[in-house]
Protein backbone atom coordinates (compact mmCIF):
# COMPACT_ATOMS: atom_id res chain seq x y z
CA UNK A 1 0.00 0.00 0.00
CA UNK A 2 1.21 3.49 -0.82
CA UNK A 3 0.89 6.18 1.82
CA UNK A 4 0.65 9.87 0.93
CA UNK A 5 1.37 11.14 4.46
CA UNK A 6 3.49 9.72 7.23
CA UNK A 7 0.52 10.21 9.55
CA UNK A 8 -1.25 7.40 7.67
CA UNK A 9 1.54 4.86 8.19
CA UNK A 10 0.57 2.27 10.86
CA UNK A 11 4.10 1.97 12.30
CA UNK A 12 4.29 5.75 12.72
CA UNK A 13 1.02 5.57 14.68
CA UNK A 14 2.49 2.77 16.80
CA UNK A 15 5.56 4.96 17.42
CA UNK A 16 3.32 7.77 18.66
CA UNK A 17 1.52 5.27 20.92
CA UNK A 18 4.88 4.09 22.30
CA UNK A 19 5.94 7.67 22.98
CA UNK A 20 2.72 8.52 24.82
CA UNK A 21 2.99 5.36 26.95
CA UNK A 22 6.62 6.12 27.80
CA UNK A 23 5.74 9.64 28.89
CA UNK A 24 2.86 8.29 31.01
CA UNK A 25 5.05 5.66 32.70
CA UNK A 26 7.86 8.12 33.39
CA UNK A 27 5.47 10.39 35.26
CA UNK A 28 5.70 7.82 38.08
CA UNK A 29 7.62 9.05 41.13
CA UNK A 30 9.99 6.06 40.90
CA UNK A 31 11.81 7.91 38.11
CA UNK A 32 12.64 10.89 40.36
CA UNK A 33 16.17 10.88 41.65
CA UNK A 34 17.27 8.16 39.19
CA UNK A 35 19.48 10.34 37.04
CA UNK A 36 18.54 11.01 33.46
CA UNK A 37 16.80 7.70 32.78
CA UNK A 38 13.31 9.18 32.32
CA UNK A 39 14.60 11.79 29.89
CA UNK A 40 16.66 9.20 27.99
CA UNK A 41 13.77 6.78 27.42
CA UNK A 42 11.46 9.68 26.51
CA UNK A 43 13.91 10.96 23.88
CA UNK A 44 14.44 7.45 22.50
CA UNK A 45 10.69 6.85 22.23
CA UNK A 46 10.05 10.24 20.63
CA UNK A 47 12.81 9.53 18.14
CA UNK A 48 10.87 6.55 16.73
CA UNK A 49 7.95 8.42 15.08
CA UNK A 50 10.10 11.48 14.40
CA UNK A 51 12.63 9.48 12.37
CA UNK A 52 9.84 7.76 10.45
CA UNK A 53 8.33 11.16 9.65
CA UNK A 54 11.65 12.70 8.65
CA UNK A 55 12.60 9.80 6.40
CA UNK A 56 9.17 9.80 4.79
CA UNK A 57 9.38 13.51 4.05
CA UNK A 58 12.88 13.30 2.54
CA UNK A 59 11.48 11.97 -0.74
CA UNK A 60 14.03 9.32 -1.64
CA UNK A 61 13.96 5.63 -0.87
CA UNK A 62 17.58 5.46 0.36
CA UNK A 63 16.96 8.28 2.82
CA UNK A 64 13.70 6.71 3.99
CA UNK A 65 15.48 3.39 4.58
CA UNK A 66 18.23 5.17 6.53
CA UNK A 67 15.72 6.90 8.79
CA UNK A 68 13.70 3.70 9.27
CA UNK A 69 16.86 2.13 10.64
CA UNK A 70 17.40 5.14 12.93
CA UNK A 71 13.84 4.63 14.19
CA UNK A 72 14.49 0.91 14.62
CA UNK A 73 17.60 1.73 16.62
CA UNK A 74 15.61 4.07 18.86
CA UNK A 75 13.00 1.35 19.46
CA UNK A 76 15.88 -0.92 20.47
CA UNK A 77 17.11 1.77 22.85
CA UNK A 78 13.66 1.91 24.49
CA UNK A 79 13.75 -1.87 24.97
CA UNK A 80 17.27 -1.74 26.39
CA UNK A 81 16.33 0.92 28.94
CA UNK A 82 13.25 -1.13 29.87
CA UNK A 83 15.49 -4.14 30.55
CA UNK A 84 17.58 -2.01 32.90
CA UNK A 85 14.72 -0.48 34.85
CA UNK A 86 12.81 -3.74 35.21
CA UNK A 87 15.83 -5.08 37.12
CA UNK A 88 15.76 -2.18 39.58
CA UNK A 89 13.72 -2.74 42.75
CA UNK A 90 12.34 0.81 42.66
CA UNK A 91 10.39 -0.11 39.50
CA UNK A 92 8.90 -3.44 40.66
CA UNK A 93 5.40 -1.95 40.77
CA UNK A 94 5.71 -0.99 37.07
CA UNK A 95 6.61 -4.47 35.75
CA UNK A 96 3.42 -4.77 33.67
CA UNK A 97 3.81 -1.33 32.07
CA UNK A 98 7.50 -1.97 31.36
CA UNK A 99 6.62 -5.30 29.77
CA UNK A 100 4.04 -3.56 27.58
CA UNK A 101 6.61 -0.98 26.48
CA UNK A 102 9.09 -3.72 25.55
CA UNK A 103 6.43 -5.61 23.58
CA UNK A 104 5.35 -2.50 21.66
CA UNK A 105 8.95 -1.46 20.94
CA UNK A 106 9.73 -4.98 19.67
CA UNK A 107 6.64 -4.94 17.44
CA UNK A 108 7.69 -1.59 16.01
CA UNK A 109 11.21 -2.90 15.37
CA UNK A 110 9.82 -5.85 13.42
CA UNK A 111 7.53 -3.61 11.36
CA UNK A 112 10.35 -1.18 10.58
CA UNK A 113 12.66 -4.02 9.60
CA UNK A 114 10.05 -5.47 7.26
CA UNK A 115 9.34 -2.10 5.69
CA UNK A 116 13.04 -1.34 5.19
CA UNK A 117 13.59 -4.77 3.64
CA UNK A 118 10.69 -4.34 1.23
CA UNK A 119 12.02 -0.93 0.19
CA UNK A 120 15.49 -2.36 -0.38
CA UNK A 121 13.95 -4.94 -2.73
CA UNK A 122 12.02 -2.24 -4.64
CA UNK A 123 13.23 -0.62 -7.83
CA UNK A 124 11.51 2.66 -6.92
CA UNK A 125 14.11 5.21 -5.84
CA UNK A 126 11.61 7.63 -4.31
CA UNK A 127 9.21 10.32 -5.43
CA UNK A 128 11.99 12.78 -6.27
CA UNK A 129 13.36 10.33 -8.83
CA UNK A 130 10.11 9.50 -10.61
CA UNK A 131 9.69 10.89 -14.10
CA UNK A 132 6.27 11.38 -15.63
CA UNK A 133 6.84 8.28 -17.75
CA UNK A 134 7.86 6.10 -14.78
CA UNK A 135 4.91 7.40 -12.77
CA UNK A 136 2.60 6.34 -15.61
CA UNK A 137 4.21 2.89 -15.79
CA UNK A 138 3.82 2.34 -12.03
CA UNK A 139 0.22 3.59 -12.16
CA UNK A 140 -0.63 1.19 -15.02
CA UNK A 141 0.93 -1.68 -13.06
CA UNK A 142 -1.12 -0.78 -9.98
CA UNK A 143 -4.28 -0.44 -12.10
CA UNK A 144 -3.59 -3.84 -13.68
CA UNK A 145 -3.09 -5.48 -10.29
CA UNK A 146 -6.29 -3.85 -8.98
CA UNK A 147 -8.22 -5.06 -12.03
CA UNK A 148 -6.94 -8.62 -11.65
CA UNK A 149 -7.88 -8.60 -7.98
CA UNK A 150 -11.38 -7.34 -8.80
CA UNK A 151 -11.80 -9.97 -11.53
CA UNK A 152 -10.77 -12.67 -9.05
CA UNK A 153 -13.36 -11.43 -6.55
CA UNK A 154 -16.05 -11.21 -9.23
CA UNK A 155 -15.22 -14.73 -10.41
CA UNK A 156 -15.46 -16.10 -6.87
CA UNK A 157 -18.81 -14.35 -6.35
CA UNK A 158 -20.10 -15.72 -9.66
CA UNK A 159 -19.05 -19.26 -8.71
CA UNK A 160 -20.66 -18.93 -5.30
CA UNK A 161 -23.94 -17.69 -6.84
CA UNK A 162 -23.84 -20.48 -9.40
CA UNK A 163 -23.41 -23.11 -6.64
CA UNK A 164 -26.39 -21.69 -4.77
CA UNK A 165 -28.66 -21.93 -7.84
Amino acid sequence: MKYKNFEDVPVWKAGVELTVKVFEVTENSAFRGRGDIANQIQRAALSVPNNIAEGFERGTTPELIQFLYYAKGSAGEVRSICHVIERMAAFNHLKSQISDLKWLARSISRQLGGWAFSLQESDIKGSRHLTEQSKNVYQRERDRADLLQQLEKDGQAWMKNREQD
